[in-house]
């Protein structure tokens, strides 16, 4: 059965997928991949070489695990962070969290979306590495690298994944799982087609609206306690489409 916890599962990919389309990631992802496999974007966008192709899939897998390791390592730590919490304060620990966290995920939801500033998020803090990275270990820590970095975009939208890791320390890591996963994906469908990326790009400052005004909502909806009543609609309107299209 669909859970609180199953909507927020869903709302973490999405999230993920958010990261990965923002205008902080997005225009610099062919120069990533630029860098890890030490071809210039020209190149890569216009050559359609399978053995090219299996190339950059393979080094977008490799940079993808290094992104995984702090990401995933990051969700385990927040929530072994929020069992400690709730251990310490009695009674209506889980709902201060959450509240905390509702609100804190309105605020970069504001943020994500541009309707408000914050200018300490707005510094650029990528690690930068002046050699290229040998073979498929340096892609790695390329991905450990940027995943580290608190980049404008990324970092308030895993943030407040993080801190909804925290308010639900049971799963956490599941949450952090499926932003990864929802992060991953479109990386690596774009690898693969990466001339359509331009489009995208184009588009980028509209998606993260409405990103941005999603995430507002579920913090409204964390805030108020209102996440189990939505689940348990969904679950029935699910069940109840279902229940027709068999009759």
């Amino acid at each position: 059965m669909m859970q609180a916890a199953d909507l927020t599962i869903w709302l973490a990919l999405g999230a993920g997928m958010l990261s990965f389309l923002s205008p902080c990631t997005l225009p610099i992802f062919p120069a990533y991949l630029s860098y890890i496999t030490g071809m210039s974007v020209k190149e890569l966008e216009n050559n359609n070489n399978i053995k090219i192709r299996s190339k950059l899939l393979v080094h977008a897998i490799f940079f993808l695990i290094g992104v995984s390791l702090i990401f995933i390592g990051l969700g385990v730590g927040v929530s072994f962070l929020g069992q400690w919490i709730q251990g310490i304060l009695a009674g209506e620990s889980g709902q201060l969290i959450q509240r905390i966290a509702g609100i804190f995920i309105i605020i970069m939801g504001l943020f994500v979306a541009g309707w408000l500033k914050i200018t300490s998020f707005m510094k650029e803090k990528r690690f930068r590495f002046t050699k290229k990275p040998v073979g498929y270990a340096g892609t790695v820590f390329v991905g450990m690298g940027f995943a580290a970095g608190w980049t404008p975009c990324i970092g308030p939208i895993f943030a407040s994944i993080l801190v909804v890791a925290a308010a639900n320390p049971t799963q956490g890591a599941w949450y952090t799982l499926f932003y990864v996963i929802g992060f991953s994906l479109p990386f690596l469908i774009l690898t693969f087609f990466l001339g359509s990326t331009r489009w995208i790009v184009r588009y980028s400052d509209k998606i993260m609206k409405v990103g941005g005004t999603i995430m507002i909502l579920m913090g409204v909806l964390l805030f108020t306690g209102q996440m189990p009543r939505i689940s348990a609609f969904l679950l029935k309107l699910v069940q109840d489409t279902w229940l027709t299209n068999l009759g």
